[in-house]
């Protein structure tokens, strides 16, 4: 099979690009950086500069490689966290999940290519109501009048558009593995990301290698609808938390009042810490047939800090 990767260079696409070459397809992936040509060639790809916000860029990309799927993997998120301000930190990604969405859609269609799947999100944004673990039937929260607002409208976007063009939509959980969560494990090792309240709000993580692995099954399955690409372990923030730090021989985090997170980190952050919500991998485990190396958290936080 022909497989193009657009976001080929980013941290899941370098997991998912040699995988796919493993399995025998033919891969095309793609950067914005041509200093990234050789890292790709590398890997087993053929490799081409592409601009995900330029529709001719897209289209003559995609038209060139003539692929039977298309793998969504575009995101610009880069420099430091800045939960406070999500709607300037993702503003680049946003557009990708939406204005690049529609390009790769259209280039699809034009190119005749008949399966795309595409990353999305699905961490502790689930819906704030009801259970705290949600499945695809599911949606997103729309965290209306947060900065994250724009983000989910952007998730929705993708989920929304790929579904309806026959394709499949991967919520991955919050990714970490290797060079995933430097950053915050940084800020573990200072005390600087502490438990807000009592730090009821849940989340699913997933490691790299194992979201890989299923967005290649999702590929050659041809899978259409939403499927959650999560551990067997949505926990809140007062169970994973202290175990990240454990792992990375740090001190137990501090914990604040809601109040004063709210004041330091913002309203997004304190909706992750406390009213967060998780979700299930049933789905993806039963119709893809998809194993995990890492099935918690647990082990792999342990595994990757050791």
């Amino acid at each position: 099979m022909r497989v193009f990767v657009a976001g080929g260079a980013g941290m899941l696409g370098r997991r998912l690009v040699p995988r796919l070459v493993a399995r025998g397809h033919e891969v095309t992936a793609t950067t914005t950086d041509a200093a990234k040509l050789g890292a790709l060639e590398a890997l087993g790809a053929r490799a081409v500069v592409m601009d995900g916000l330029d529709a001719m860029s897209v289209g003559e990309a995609v038209g060139t490689a003539r692929p039977d799927a298309v793998v969504h993997q575009m995101t610009a998120i880069a420099g430091k966290p800045d939960i406070k301000h999500m709607d300037r930190w993702f503003a680049t990604t946003n557009r990708l999940r939406t204005e690049g969405t529609d390009h790769l859609l259209a280039a699809a269609e034009a190119t005749g290519v008949p399966h795309v799947v595409a990353q999305s999100y699905g961490a502790w944004n689930g819906i704030r109501e009801g259970g705290w673990i949600k499945t695809e039937d599911d949606p997103t929260d729309p965290l209306t009048g947060t900065p994250a607002e724009p983000v989910m409208a952007a998730i929705r976007h993708v989920e929304e558009s790929v579904v309806k063009a026959g394709g499949a939509a991967l919520r991955y959980g919050a990714f970490y593995g290797a060079g995933a969560t430097d950053d915050q494990v940084a800020l573990v090792r200072k005390r600087q990301f502490p438990l807000v309240g009592r730090g009821t709000g849940y989340c699913s993580w997933i490691h790299l290698d194992d979201a890989a692995d299923a967005t290649v099954l999702a590929v050659e399955q041809r899978a259409t609808g939403v499927y959650d690409i999560v551990d067997d372990e949505p926990a809140p923030a007062a169970e994973w938390l202290p175990h990240l730090a454990a792992c990375a021989g740090a001190k137990p985090p501090m914990r604040v009042p809601v109040w004063l997170a709210r004041l330091l980190a913002g309203e997004v952050a304190v909706v992750m810490m406390t009213e967060g919500r998780g979700f299930s991998n049933a789905k993806a485990k039963r119709e893809l047939g998809w194993t995990l190396r890492y099935p918690s958290w647990r082990q792999g936080f342990r595994e990757e800090l050791a």
